[in-house]
């Protein structure tokens, strides 16, 4: 009995790591098809996003089912809840992937983002991919140090992030208020696409050490020699 019990622990884990592969495809298949002004992998993209609704609502189903077949307590008690948000925050991110893909299929068949900055926004687009590819891993792998560099490489998102904006206030600006809107818009998405992968690493360190991400410290962290001693 307990082993058909870890093993739907371990099958939600599956589940989870699915989510992140099919929301990572969802928003590099959207970049391409805004870059692209492609309709028909726009198109897709929207649709695909029934699938990962599907999981999330089929992991939630059997997350709240072991919650009351099984009553867990401690570690697994925290596996099952935390799954829970990392469920919400993996299927936040497969809306933000259709968000993007809609912006291409309203434009369509002109280019929503201007030519010139093609390359900030393919970059925020791969960046996206990478950090949640990364989230999948951490779920995997349970890997705390890795979950913790997660938030550092975020920084890089809201590097680009920054530098996108510095475009649309620029007094050189000449493509438009309604392209103005469509790029803030689009910024946003991939923004928040990397937040939420970083909120699913920082539920990972909570589930593997009971700490939040923010209060964990490692074992190796230095000492500071000249603090008072307690």
């Amino acid at each position: 009995m307990r082993d058909t019990y870890h093993e739907e622990l371990d099958s939600i884990g599956d589940g989870l790591v699915e989510m992140a592969r099919l929301v990572g495809s969802a928003m590099g298949r959207a970049t391409t098809a805004l870059l692209d002004a492609d309709l028909t992998l726009a198109e897709s993209v929207i649709a695909a996003d029934e699938k990962v609704n599907a999981l999330h609502h089929d992991l939630e189903n059997r997350a709240i089912d072991l919650l009351a077949r099984q009553q867990p307590v401690a570690t697994d008690l925290r596996i099952v809840v935390t799954s829970l948000r990392m469920s919400a925050d993996l299927e936040r991110c497969g809306d933000l992937a259709r968000h993007v893909a809609k912006v291409a299929r309203l434009r369509y068949p002109a280019h929503a983002v201007p030519g010139d900055l093609h390359p900030i926004v393919l970059e925020m687009g791969q960046l996206a991919q990478r950090l949640v590819a990364k989230a999948g891993q951490v779920i995997a792998t349970k890997d705390v140090e890795a979950a913790l560099q997660l938030e550092r490489d975020d920084d890089a998102m809201d590097e680009l992030h920054r530098e996108l904006f510095a475009h649309l206030i620029d007094d050189r600006w000449q493509h438009g208020i309604e392209t103005g809107v469509d790029v803030t818009l689009i910024g946003r998405y991939y923004e928040r696409f990397a937040d939420h992968a970083v909120s699913v690493a920082k539920r990972v360190v909570f589930l593997v050490t009971g700490e939040h991400a923010g209060e964990y410290v490692p074992d190796d962290y230095p000492v500071d020699a000249d603090a008072p001693a307690e």
